[in-house]
């Protein structure tokens, strides 16, 4: 697991739009995982510049959404396949119909998410994916006591995440309780893990998923155990940490290590 500290969200964001600035560049068919919140929205308008300048192109790439709400259409606006739409997927040169999030509107929600793995395996599995992390530890709606080895699948929400997002609907607007999510072993697939955090109100759910044991009570913790993790996040969200210090000497290592590499 790489642990990398940095002054601020801007940076956060910067540094996880170059991983994946990175991936595209080497492989232009990349497989991307991507995640909603508000964590990513400044990593895709990185990328969106990116790509508007030429750096990178998306049309050649596949892409996974971690969820969605159950029982909602693809066209509300608190859908998380409107959410990518508006955030990114309408602003790049990506094909939407290579754009895959999890049917909230199935008719069979328990053979959509079949349909979805079955999708993410012929895609060839998910080169990076981008995770942001809720207040108790979950990663997509893997909520506490996920399975580590779950699949894609219908997941009941928990009240402290209905309540975190309560903010996004109206008052009298349905909210689901229920989503459809990738499962925690469907994530650990994935070649390489990017989870960003900011903020203050993340840092318990961060020295949890570092330092904490590999536990269901912590999910985003099983990425302990991932061959290829790196966690980005700012300095609000390294509060807890027992030994910030440690962790940018380690990083700060990493980059000599790889400037030498890359000198070759």
């Amino acid at each position: 697991m790489q642990i990398v500290i940095l002054k601020d969200a801007t940076e956060v964001a910067e540094y996880g739009a170059n991983l994946f600035v990175n991936q595209l560049q080497k492989k232009p068919a990349s497989v991307l995982g991507l995640a909603t919140g508000s964590t990513p929205v400044a990593l895709y308008q990185n990328l969106i510049a990116r790509n508007h300048a030429g750096d990178i192109s998306f049309a050649n790439a596949i892409s996974f959404n971690l969820d969605e709400y159950l029982g909602l259409d693809g066209d509300h606006p608190q859908s998380y396949r409107y959410f990518m739409n508006q955030q990114l997927f309408n602003h790049i040169d990506i094909d939407i119909n290579n754009t895959h999030v999890p049917p909230g509107n199935a008719a069979d929600p328990i053979v959509a998410c079949e349909v979805y793995e079955q999708q993410i395996a012929q895609a060839g599995g998910i080169d990076i994916q981008l995770l942001g992390i809720g207040r108790n530890g979950h990663i997509g709606f893997n909520e506490p006591s996920s399975g580590l080895t779950s699949r894609t699948r219908v997941k009941t929400l928990t009240k402290a995440t209905i309540e975190d997002n309560a903010r996004f609907f109206a008052e009298d607007e349905y909210q689901p309780h229920l989503s459809i999510t990738m499962g925690i072993g469907t994530i650990l697939d994935a070649k390489k893990v990017v989870l960003l955090a900011t903020g203050e109100n993340k840092a318990q759910a961060i020295k949890a998923t570092v330092e904490g044991p590999l536990t269901a009570a912590c999910p985003a913790s099983v990425l302990q155990m991932h061959r290829n993790a790196v966690i980005v996040i700012d300095e609000a969200a390294s509060s807890q940490l027992a030994d910030v210090d440690f962790y940018k000497h380690i990083e700060a290592e990493n980059q000599k290590l790889l400037a030498r590499l890359a000198r070759k």
